[in-house]
């Protein structure tokens, strides 16, 4: 394949390659606005709104498209779009997240119908393969990329002024559904990574009970946290939440996991899920800001198992070896994680240095994921190393 058409060989090279540069240029963008505090971005829209919604729909949902499309393919044997559709499925994404810039006061409704564009196309592009093969088991995946679009519909029902709760149900069931997908695919992905990835022999345990509790309490959570106020309700079902996820943990722990940079990135990942249930629960009983626990969500959950993902992806299907990963994926992890650990941590031991926490954080995340676009993205742009396709 020539370098030109290496790029739209497969999902996960245009979507990373998209995702990657767009989490530090958009959280660039959100330290100046920030700093500066203006009431609204250059698109019309509150600027808190903008950031969650960019971070959601924008940079974790590229990460989904890029991983999704690829995994898609392997788990049914059938090729999943590349070349042309994949291009124009990626130039929706882009078209959305470049409308904020226009001085159309059509620009949000512009935006927000390439944006559901994009979510439907994707969900198409992975559905294909699956009902081809009839691979029902699937269903449950598809179900949770159906909703994406909806709950971003949602979101922009309310900016456009004719839903007044849209913005917020569609931001946190955007946010809420980022995570199942998260919880579904590491379910499925992190014992087998781990039982081939460690040193020695090791087999990490699933209990059925734990796969049945964690999806009917993460379910019924997020119906009550964004639809009610039964926030005494909403505080024990997290308490639930942070007991089978660390029984789960427990279950998949093994030493040889923190010495592999491509393990303990998605272990600990996993693991600010669990603390942001922990910090939900709290935030209703101890007062404390409620807004740690969306960034153990998405700062250090979403963020930490994207980049991860996106870099043992981009390894595999190149046709390098993911169990010997360039040294610079220690420091790019270890960046994110410290911005995770002043963004949601430092604020409880140290609350009067709020703000110095905030802005170093946001340093640290545009430093980790502006060096993993410097060392991945050439890979991402070239054709395998080994010749096959892909």
């Amino acid at each position: 394949m020539p370098p030109s058409g290496a790029l739209l060989a497969l999902g996960f090279r245009p979507f990373f390659t998209l995702a990657a540069p767009f989490a530090a240029v958009a959280i660039l963008a959100w330290a100046i606005i920030y700093a500066h505090a203006p009431t609204s971005t250059p698109g019309g829209l509150p600027a808190m709104l903008w950031h969650g919604h960019e971070m959601v729909y924008g940079f974790a949902h590229a990460a989904i498209a890029g991983f999704l499309l690829t995994a898609v393919a392997n788990w049914t044997g059938v090729g999943t779009i590349r070349g042309p559709a994949l291009a124009a499925l990626a130039a929706l994404w882009l078209t959305a997240r470049l409308a904020y810039l226009l001085p159309s006061g059509a620009a949000l409704a512009f935006g927000a119908a390439a944006d559901l564009l994009f979510g439907v196309g994707l969900l198409v592009a992975i559905a294909a393969p699956v009902v081809r093969v009839r691979q029902w088991r699937q269903l449950g995946l598809l179900t949770k990329v159906a909703l994406l679009p909806l709950a971003n519909a949602l979101y922009y029902a309310g900016a456009l002024g004719h839903l007044p709760q849209g913005t917020y149900w569609g931001l946190y069931a955007g946010l809420y559904l980022v995570l199942a997908v998260l919880f579904t695919v590491a379910r499925r992905i992190m014992p087998f990574f781990i039982e081939r990835g460690v040193p020695g022999a090791f087999t990490p345990r699933n209990r059925r009970w734990i796969d049945l509790a964690s999806l009917a309490l993460f379910l019924v959570w997020a119906l009550l946290d964004i639809l009610t106020r039964q926030s005494q309700l909403v505080a024990w079902l997290s308490v639930g939440l942070v007991v089978v996820h660390a029984w789960r943990l427990w279950d998949w722990h093994t030493p040889g996991i923190w010495q592999r940079p491509l393990l303990w990135s998605l272990y600990v990942g996993y693991g600010f899920l669990v603390l942001g249930f922990l910090l939900k629960a709290l935030s209703i009983w101890a007062g404390i800001w409620p807004s740690l626990a969306v960034h153990a969500f998405a700062v250090g959950g979403i963020g930490l198992i994207a980049i991860g993902m996106m870099a043992r992806v981009s390894l595999a299907h190149t046709g390098r070896d993911p169990l010997a990963p360039p040294r610079i994926l220690t420091p790019i992890f270890s960046l994110v994680l410290l911005a995770a650990v002043l963004r949601v941590v430092a604020p409880l031991a140290w609350p009067a240095h709020y703000q110095l926490w905030i802005g170093a954080s946001q340093v640290l995340w545009i430093a980790g994921f502006a060096i993993f676009s410097f060392r991945f993205l050439p890979m991402l742009a070239r054709p395998r190393i080994d010749g096959r396709p892909g």
